[in-house]
């Protein structure tokens, strides 16, 4: 019997510009940089919060986003 895993959602820490660094499909470790949101001149990390494999961006580089959107998902 396999246990199926829930995905882990990874959102934007604040509003801004998103940049992605990772395509779908990419292994990564825990802590792992997947983008980038960058606000005013200020570009704020997003790490990857364990490790896993990136299973969907949700939003396109250069995208506007919102503070807490989601914009990636491990599995």
């Amino acid at each position: 019997m396999s246990t199926k895993q829930s995905p882990t959602q990874i959102s934007a820490p604040l509003a801004g510009i998103w940049r992605k660094t990772v395509q779908e499909g990419t292994a990564v470790a825990e802590g792992e940089v997947i983008g980038y949101v960058e606000a005013i001149k200020l570009d704020a990390a997003v790490t990857a919060p364990a490790a896993g494999t990136v299973h969907f961006v949700v939003a396109e580089d250069f995208s506007d986003v919102s503070g807490g959107d989601i914009l990636a998902e491990l599995i």
